[in-house]
């Protein structure tokens, strides 16, 4: 059994027959569409670009009972409860993603996590039509790269001293600027207290009006279906290395799953796609009793002001070294670059500079030390900064 339709649930599906099994499966998700992608929800559907972003997968060849519409309840060993009644399963993947946190306030507030979400706010941006967007992290950045591009008057309002703080740290400083370019007004610093009919509520008692208000502050996992399971929680779904939860033959993937790192001796929860599309083959695995452990080099990607922004690592505790100038006149080109103690790339940022990516994403899983004053350089080339 599959509970949750959306790309980690499918992909699980695919694997578990690409694997071989052959007996009944079923999938479960709480959403009446057939699964489908959600990165280009704050993209190609917010801009207009596309109206479906289904996943291309056949799940009648797959011989799969796919429910929609349906919510698990509750959990119990051998049984999942459900909105349709008690299912029973032998084996268990957990995919049930996250939910998007909503500020406090009587006021409408949108979000965009569901293909309803991005087509009822697409619908409402129009030229004039004033945005506030709550948050400029990477989904905040995109609504209001949408908006804009719709004509309408966007302000974010943003708690940290920078966008893309809780990403990136500091770097995000470089990015305030394509804001104001953009014709958006970025305010950092500045605290919402609640979201009222016609705008917003700041924290110093001021008042912010808008027509249109998107809450883009993040998102919890959605587990409190297994509340009193018996199921490890502590912000997701606990997993070891092999996907493998703290109950038999259930494993986790996707958003709501908090796996442990070998590479990076922490537990990590990623909330993208990369990881929805890669971790359920080695869940599967697990499932099945083969040997595979889930350690990859996290991935991200988002496009905003007419920057194509990319992220590869984990760069806790690492130090920030720059490639190129962000401030350069036109569109920059420019990295950064993370590195350990001992000279070893943890995590990449690239900008309009995709070789960078895909080279340090590389170095990255290689594991080599790199010559520093070269990496500086961005007329070197990442792959020609390794030391001999």
């Amino acid at each position: 059994m599959v509970v949750g339709a959306g790309l980690a649930g499918v992909r699980s599906v695919e694997a578990l027959r690409a694997r071989g099994f052959g007996g009944g499966i079923t999938l479960i998700g709480e959403e009446r569409h057939r699964p489908y992608d959600r990165p280009p929800l704050s993209k190609g559907v917010l801009l207009g670009e596309t109206d479906s972003t289904v996943v291309d997968s056949d799940l009648d060849a797959l011989e799969v009972d796919f429910r929609a519409g349906v919510s698990a309840k509750g959990l119990h060993p051998g049984v999942v409860e459900t909105t349709e009644g008690e299912l029973a399963y032998d084996g268990l993947v957990v995919a049930t993603g996250a939910r998007p946190i909503r500020l406090r306030g009587d006021g409408p507030q949108h979000v965009v996590r569901t293909i309803d979400d991005a087509l009822r706010l697409r619908s409402l941006l129009s030229e004039g039509t004033r945005v506030a967007v709550i948050g400029a992290g990477w989904i905040g950045a995109e609504v209001a790269t949408a908006a804009r591009r719709a004509g309408c008057a966007v302000t974010v309002v943003e708690a940290a001293a920078t966008p893309l703080a809780a990403a990136l740290g500091r770097v995000g400083a470089y990015t305030a600027p394509w804001y104001a370019e953009a014709g958006v007004d970025l305010r950092l610093g500045t605290m919402v207290a609640s979201v009222e009919h016609g705008g917003l509520t700041l924290a110093d008692g001021s008042a912010l009006e808008a027509d249109v208000v998107v809450t883009g502050v993040g998102v919890r996992p959605a587990t409190e279906w297994l509340a009193g399971s018996g199921i490890r929680l502590d912000n997701g779904v606990v997993t070891d290395e092999h996907l493998r939860t703290s109950l038999p033959d259930v494993v986790a993937v996707g958003d709501c799953a908090a796996w442990w790192s070998r590479r990076y001796g922490v537990r990590l929860r990623v909330e993208h796609w990369d990881t929805a599309l890669g971790a359920p083959d080695v869940a599967v695995a697990t499932l099945l009793g083969d040997a595979a452990v889930y350690d990859p080099v996290p991935y991200f990607w988002s496009e905003q002001f007419g920057h194509m922004v990319q992220y590869a690592g984990h760069h806790d505790g690492a130090r920030p070294i720059r490639r190129g100038d962000p401030e350069a006149e036109g569109k920059p080109r420019w990295a950064v670059c993370w590195m350990t103690e001992d000279d070893r790339l943890a995590a990449v940022l690239s900008v309009n500079r995709p070789r960078d990516l895909v080279q340090g994403r590389r170095l990255i899983e290689g594991g080599q030390r790199l010559d520093v004053d070269r990496l500086t350089d961005p007329a070197i080339a990442l792959r020609d900064c390794t030391v001999a």
